[in-house]
């Protein structure tokens, strides 16, 4: 029986002809990011490698929730094709603990954690064993209108009350649709209040009375503020940053590209623009915001695992971090790069970024995370609605429901 028919008999006829490939082709799922960043990477460490393989770039839909559902399929059916995985940090406990990427040797870890920020790095680490590498990450930063506010707030509730005297134009954009970004938002506060959602381990439910209290209470204050948007319930990082370059709004929690977004987009606005740490929960105790970012994975069934390490250590290589930053604006997971000229142009912000980063928190660390934060979305939308009191309790429901994988949220 020829090669080919013993192949197309096994259903394996890809995998087949990836085995006669000369040089072999090592594919790289990952978003496609809009800059051409990922690209250039993939080329230049195709060509790194001299001939002995190439990387041949696989987009994924921009929405995180879309990546995931196509990478879910593919490797709980064993696909050889996926070798090199873009992975949200976010996934790093659900496809360590299917078995679906696999583990970075400790010599390998160990180049992986050097020089790279600490978050960075826990984001890819589970059960005490690296599972990836970081290749972007990224946090959100207070961003205000420096014409309408001299010095930004340090609290929350500063914030909304200094919002309330500005009237029409004191509108504070947050995320309150009821997707990852309200869970983002809730972590974020209840990390800053000095609570977690999860016990140590990962195993049960945290969420201590104070902390969540407070957490709670700052979103209902916000969504029944006069400052809160009306489209609060609909909003997502991309309705906020549409709004704030409106000009109609002089305050907004985001991420970093709202920065190169205004100033191509409303240079009126970004002339205006300022940025600075997310403001604290509890006066006194800084705060302590989510991190997020794209590592580097390998997928568990791929045909050649050892190029494939390689291939996502060269892609998350300093010069290829800084390609990233420059050409499509993430920030970089190696610590040194936020000094470094090229990318303090792109990033005039990078000495507040990269302390908020340095004293990130990472979203619960579980393999049932994407039911955690269906749980917690659901329970706290719309945030009008939140009475911090009662909410508490059902919060903890909830949660624990999550973690024993029972109901469908």
């Amino acid at each position: 029986m020829s090669p080919v028919v013993a192949c197309a008999l096994a259903s394996l006829l890809s995998a087949c002809a990836r085995q006669v490939d000369q040089p072999p082709s090592l594919h790289w799922y990952v978003y496609a990011e809009r800059s051409g960043a990922f690209e250039q990477a993939a080329r230049r460490c195709s060509d790194a490698a001299q001939g002995r393989y190439t990387i041949e770039f696989v987009a994924l839909p921009s929405d995180a929730s879309q990546q995931r559902e196509q990478l879910v399929r593919r490797l709980a059916a064993g696909d050889p094709d996926i070798d090199i995985i873009g992975m949200d940090v976010i996934w790093t406990a659900e496809f360590a603990e299917a078995g679906w990427i696999l583990p970075w040797e400790e010599n390998l870890a160990r180049q992986v954690r050097r020089n790279r920020l600490a978050g960075a790095v826990s984001s890819a680490i589970y059960e005490e064993r690296l599972w990836a590498i970081p290749f972007t990450t990224n946090t959100q930063l207070l961003w205000y209108r420096k014409d309408r506010v001299p010095t930004p707030p340090e609290t929350w509730d500063e914030m909304i009350s200094l919002a309330e005297t500005l009237g029409d134009v004191g509108t504070i954009q947050v995320q309150g649709e009821r997707y990852e970004g309200l869970t983002v938002f809730f972590v974020s506060l209840l990390a800053s209040a000095g609570g977690s959602v999860l016990a140590p381990g990962g195993e049960e439910v945290s969420l201590e009375d104070e902390p969540t209290r407070r957490a709670l209470a700052v979103m209902r204050r916000l969504a029944t503020s006069p400052a809160a948007d009306p489209a609060l319930a609909n909003a997502r990082e991309d309705q906020a940053r549409l709004a704030f370059e409106s000009g109609g709004s002089s305050f907004m929690v985001n991420y970093t590209y709202v920065w190169p977004s205004a100033r191509a987009n409303s240079p009126g606005v970004a002339a205006h623009m300022a940025w600075a740490r997310w403001p604290a929960v509890v006066t006194g105790r800084p705060s302590r915001v989510t991190v997020g970012g794209i590592n580097l994975g390998i997928g568990a069934h791929s045909l050649y695992p050892d190029y494939a390490f390689e291939a996502a250590s060269c892609i998350a290589s300093q010069d290829n971090q800084r390609l990233a930053a420059t050409l499509g604006g993430l920030p970089p997971t190696i610590e040194a790069l936020y000094d470094d000229e090229e990318v303090r142009n792109i990033f005039p912000f990078a000495d507040v970024l990269r302390e908020t980063l340095r004293e990130a928190v990472q979203r619960p660390q579980t393999p049932l995370y994407s039911d955690l934060s269906l749980a917690i979305s659901h329970t706290l939308h719309p945030l009008r609605d939140i009475e911090p009191e009662a909410d508490v309790g059902k919060l903890r429901e909830a949660t624990a429901r999550a973690l024993r994988s029972e109901g469908l949220f």
